[in-house]
């Protein structure tokens, strides 16, 4: 089941939102079906052990790249 990030271009509010099929996703904050979906980054930790990020925010070095940030080309 994919979970996929969104922007809304009504009120700027980011949010996540469980995707199944051909949903219609609308924001939660405002209702407006204006929408930019967002790469995703995913983590995933085992059973004891701590996950910390350095992934910076926002959208340079966002998509998580080993090579660091702007190394995958996206902008």
């Amino acid at each position: 089941m994919p979970i996929f990030e969104y922007i809304c271009k009504e009120c700027d509010h980011r949010f996540e939102k469980l995707v199944l099929g051909a949903t219609a996703v609308e924001c939660p904050s405002c209702r407006s079906a204006k929408l930019e979906k967002q790469l995703s980054v995913f983590a995933a930790a085992t059973k004891g052990s701590a996950v910390e990020s350095n992934i910076p925010s926002g959208s340079c070095g966002a998509c998580g790249d080993p090579r660091g940030p702007g190394a995958c080309s996206i902008n």
